[in-house]
């Protein structure tokens, strides 16, 4: 063993490496580290408060609010709320039309079918119900049920 133990002394000796090239090897081990500190540096970023809606504190202090559609206001203080979104099929790229349904707590009963609503999650209200209502973004019922009539008399 000790034969090989020389061999490899003699291999990885001072014929490759030398006493320059040890410099060299420690040199560049420096400017790793110091790389690393330098994109540590430039991916800190400073803390930038975010400013949250009332009533998203209101309804459980969570991020995540989404804009949607009502569809049903008939039920006292719940609302179905539709979001529409598409999505790519994975095999052949083409554009999907999707869609989402929601239950979602109306408390002052203030959103019509039609309207856009900005909802937040909250704990779980019902069965179906984990959603609340934080504002009513546009009001559009209005045009709903002008749209519905045109279309009832065309029919």
């Amino acid at each position: 063993m000790a034969g090989k133990a020389e061999k490899q002394v003699k291999t990885d000796g001072p014929d490759k490496a030398g006493k320059a090239g040890a410099a060299t090897a420690s040199s560049a081990a420096k400017p790793a580290k110091a790389s690393k500190q330098a994109k540590a540096a430039k991916s800190a970023k400073p803390h930038v408060p975010v400013k949250v809606h009332a009533a998203v504190k209101q309804a459980g202090g969570l991020s995540g609010t989404r804009q949607g559609v009502v569809e049903s206001d008939s039920r006292n203080l719940t609302r179905r709320v539709v979001i529409n979104y598409l999505s790519r099929h994975p095999k052949y790229g083409k554009f999907i039309r999707n869609r989402t349904i929601l239950q979602v707590h109306d408390a002052k009963n203030e959103a019509r079918a039609g309207d856009i609503v900005e909802i937040a999650p909250c704990r779980p209200i019902s069965r179906t119900k984990r959603w609340v209502l934080v504002r009513v973004v546009e009001n559009r019922a209005a045009q709903a049920q002008a749209i519905k009539s045109v279309a009832a008399l065309s029919s």
